[in-house]
């Protein structure tokens, strides 16, 4: 059964109906096999990863509703994200931003103000005169940003991401991974917000399974 928190999450959206709380997952439709599996959860956690892009727009569209499927989940759930470019320079940068902000602690603050600096604003935060005055504004140390963003490290990272990406047969964002064994789908429904309901009461099932199998073992 889905949390009480999600529950309230598609009475706001009124999109219930596109949701059911208990259905049985079916392969090929609601979630894809991952082959090969790829690492999951340490130590009985279960990891969901979501592949994305700041410059994606419905990885904008879709980070307030993951926010709060995030804070619904259980103890054993550990969430992290992989930002990809697809070869693209500019969302190779913003991936980078990503790397930045979370090397600084600051991912989990300005994440949501990422994503509206670039879909509401329309910045260009790929500039680095743009995005020096847009980090300004929002408090940043803009001389340890800029030093953070050009290490070693955080080139590391970025190329990681998109290997990752190749791994784990990223095809678009946003992407769900489940503990490193399966992709939550949207089950063909109609509609990017309708879509992105189905594919968070997926990955939740999805997490349940993982659960259940890791239980079992």
């Amino acid at each position: 059964m889905l949390r009480r928190s999600l529950f309230k999450l598609f009475i706001a959206s009124a999109l219930v109906a596109a949701a059911p709380l208990s259905f049985a997952l079916e392969a090929g439709k609601d979630y894809v096999v991952l082959q090969p599996a790829q690492p999951g959860g340490s130590n009985g956690q279960i990891e969901v990863i979501e592949f994305f892009s700041y410059g994606c727009p419905h990885c904008a569209a879709f980070d307030p509703m993951l926010t709060k499927w995030r804070a619904s989940q259980g103890k054993d759930v550990v969430f992290r994200r992989v930002p990809v470019s697809f070869g693209r320079p500019e969302w190779a940068a913003l991936g980078r931003i990503y790397f930045t902000l979370k090397a600084m602690g600051l991912s989990d603050k300005l994440d949501s103000k990422v994503f509206d600096a670039i879909h509401k604003s329309y910045l260009k935060l790929e500039d680095e005169k743009t995005r020096n005055d847009w980090l300004t504004s929002q408090g940043v140390d803009v001389k340890k940003f800029n030093d953070t963003w050009r290490s070693f490290g955080i080139e590391t990272q970025s190329r990681r991401g998109d290997q990752m990406a190749e791994s784990y047969r990223i095809q678009g964002v946003p992407t769900l991974v489940i503990d490193g064994h399966y992709i939550a789908a949207d089950s063909g429904v109609s509609g990017e917000e309708a879509g992105h309901v189905r594919m968070l009461v997926n990955a939740e099932q999805l997490v349940a399974k993982v659960r259940a199998e890791k239980a079992k073992k």
